[in-house]
């Protein structure tokens, strides 16, 4: 269990912070941008729920809050040995799998799609559509990342597989308002 009594160290005063094994990186690392766009990610999921209310979504959507800080210190544990122990958290396939089963249960009832989608409709459904744009550049920053150190394979499928999740969650909130906002092309010739 994590232990916060001080928030403020100074420790990160010169530019740099600390990864899991006691290193120190420039906080303009491509490892910690990565954690950074998690964070966010995490931020706006949490704005989501916010939204939803009551929605049955909100128990699945704190669930992936917390996987999102299980990534972020997969992401900040350098190394190449990806196996989850008692003292280093890895993403596992069961998390990834987890996602795929509940996106093929919400995908189930929704129609199936006639064109591309406008991120809007209500709140809800457009603050989810910006979580998976936020996921997606996460995703891409883990890309960029990964082609200079190692990470996670598990971790890089999660959030692939988190920005389809969200994208699919959108889509049926906005089923239960009036059906998705579609795409209209040359609609403002």
């Amino acid at each position: 269990m994590v232990k916060l009594n001080k928030i403020y160290t100074r420790t990160g005063d010169d530019g740099t912070t600390g990864l899991v094994d006691g290193s120190r990186v420039s906080k303009a690392d491509a490892r910690m941008a990565l954690i950074g766009d998690v964070d966010e990610a995490n931020s706006t999921i949490g704005v989501a729920i916010a939204a939803l209310g009551d929605d049955p979504l909100v128990a699945a959507l704190k669930g992936i809050q917390n996987d999102l800080f299980d990534l972020g210190a997969d992401f900040a544990t350098p190394g190449e040995d990806f196996a989850p122990s008692d003292m280093v958290l890895r993403v596992v396939p069961a998390q990834v799998a987890r996602l795929e089963r509940e996106i093929d249960a919400m995908n189930e009832g929704l129609e199936p799609l006639r064109s591309f989608i406008l991120p809007g409709g209500s709140y809800a459904t457009a603050i989810l559509h910006v979580s998976r744009s936020v996921v997606r550049r996460a995703e891409r920053a883990a890309v960029g990342a990964s082609e200079t150190i190692a990470l996670n394979p598990q971790a890089l499928a999660y959030l692939n597989r988190l920005s389809d999740y969200l994208f699919v969650a959108a889509r049926l909130i906005a089923s239960r308002a009036g059906g998705d906002v579609l795409w209209v092309p040359g609609a403002s010739r």
